[in-house]
């Protein structure tokens, strides 16, 4: 049954209208344009007790305390944190017993007239779920595609509003709440790619499911979260950094994907753009890679997956790009710096298939120049023809007769290398068949994979291993 969107309008009238919540909104960067809907539909008495808005930052510091940056997660926790416990101070005496209390805050850099940049912003609110209980919060990360600034304003008031609704009244259903983000506001003109639950009311909350879920819900192209499971910010992940990426299904991760990443990485660090910069590696699963044979993905699977690839101290990387080009452009948004990217022989021929390019008004060439435009490698790992026996390496591989001379040209300025020094004894390892020995009860499958991969696989019962499989 679909879910009703009710108007924003109508979110805002609803909560002045609730005598049991009560709270402060205070907004730094581009208006009060959260708290401007309350007052605007009338009977904001019943719900906000304060409004503020520190435009100056030493006003702001004054208050909050010093960050690193104004527009940061940081900034916010120190709103939330300076905040909460002012209005509990001030109101928990006289009405505390009765009244869930809240506080939304933002802090959100727009477009202006000294500023062309992508305006981005953080948004939270820390709430009490009942009187007296302890709060619980939201937080998300947005960046606002508008290209008024008074449209992306209108936007995050929208944003904000839901947030607020959400949490009052969705969030004993985590997903609805976070679909809910973008009810009355079309996601072409926002992009909500991280989202934090934390709190006694979302204590069986998995955030690593939440990002796996704004990506399916199409709130953003893609979630990042660290090898401890914390949800993160890309562009704050990302930031001045060298990126080395591999993609795969990760199911189970083997030594061939182990072999290719150590490999890609000595050459990786090796360029003169990379030397002695900060790198960070990430494992990518896209949504088709997650997708079961009926194009379903099971959440335990998934967290399955990404708990063996924490456990070998791997960032995961969840995205709907399924072309390459795309997943360049889309770290390039975050950083100039150098990036790589890991890939087998199979996924570099899928590269030069030209049916992947269709809907590409230069096919092809467009692709490539998409993906080429700025400072990006990729480092291809050989494949042994199981029928032949023959080494098939990012130089010697066939495309079509008229892609050679491109394929030659990019192999011959180092646009495409391929991978040295790997351990030829994991040349014959494919995930797909190791997932068929576990499933099977061919012990064999352990040699295959890394020992603490072998060992979670065994303990947890994992991807079909019945009892000591």
């Amino acid at each position: 049954m679909a879910r009703e969107i009710i108007g924003t309008h109508q979110k805002a009238f609803q909560i002045n209208l609730d005598p049991a919540k009560y709270g402060t909104f205070a907004e730094i960067g581009a208006g009060q344009e959260v708290a401007r809907w309350f007052f605007r539909v009338g009977a904001a008495a019943g719900t906000i007790a304060k409004t503020i808005s520190a435009y100056d930052m030493t006003i702001s510091d004054a208050i909050y305390g010093r960050a690193d940056r104004y527009v940061s997660k940081q900034r916010l926790e120190m709103m939330l944190d300076h905040e909460y416990p002012l209005l509990l101070e001030r109101l928990e005496e006289k009405r505390g017993a009765t009244t869930k209390f809240f506080v939304f805050a933002d802090t959100v850099v727009a477009r202006s007239y000294s500023r062309q940049d992508d305006a981005h912003g953080w948004l939270g609110i820390r709430f009490q779920t009942e009187p007296t209980l302890p709060p619980s919060q939201i937080i998300v990360h947005v960046r606002l595609w508008d290209k008024e600034n008074v449209q992306e304003q209108e936007a995050l008031g929208i944003l904000g509003v839901n947030l607020v609704h959400g949490a009052m009244y969705l969030h004993d259903n985590p997903e609805t709440l976070l679909a809910s983000l973008v009810d009355n506001v079309s996601k072409d003109r926002i992009e909500v790619d991280m989202i934090q639950f934390s709190g006694p009311a979302f204590t069986k909350v998995d955030n690593r499911l939440m990002a796996l879920k704004l990506v399916q819900h199409g709130l953003t192209n893609a979630a990042l979260f660290t090898a401890d499971g914390q949800v993160v910010s890309p562009a704050d992940a990302f930031y001045k950094k060298c990126i080395l990426v591999e993609r795969g299904s990760f199911r189970p991760i083997t030594n061939v994907t182990l072999d290719m990443l150590r490999c890609a990485q000595a050459q990786f660090i090796q360029e003169p753009k990379v030397h002695g910069e900060e790198v960070m590696t990430i494992m990518e699963m896209t949504l088709k890679n997650l997708a079961d044979e009926g194009n379903v993905i099971d959440p335990q699977d998934f967290l399955d997956r990404v708990d063996i690839l924490g456990k070998l101290g791997k960032a995961v990387l969840i995205s709907d790009f399924f072309e390459y080009f795309r997943l360049a452009q889309y770290f390039f948004r975050y950083t100039k710096n150098m990036h790589g990217m890991v890939m087998g022989v199979p996924s570099l021929r899928e590269i030069f298939d030209e049916k992947y390019y269709a809907n590409l008004a230069g096919g092809i060439l467009e692709s490539f120049g998409r993906m080429f435009k700025n400072d990006l490698k990729l480092y291809v790992y050989p494949l042994l023809d199981a029928r032949t026996g023959s080494l098939i390496t990012a130089t010697n591989l066939h495309v079509a007769p008229h892609l050679r001379h491109l394929h030659a040209y990019l192999v011959e300025n180092r646009f495409i290398e391929g991978i040295r020094d790997y351990n030829q004894q994991c040349l014959p390892i494919f995930s797909r068949d190791v997932l068929q020995k576990i499933r099977s009860q061919d012990k064999t499958w352990e040699e295959m994979v890394p020992p603490q991969v072998a060992k979670m696989i065994r303990e947890r019962n994992l991807f079909g291993c019945k009892g000591s499989c």
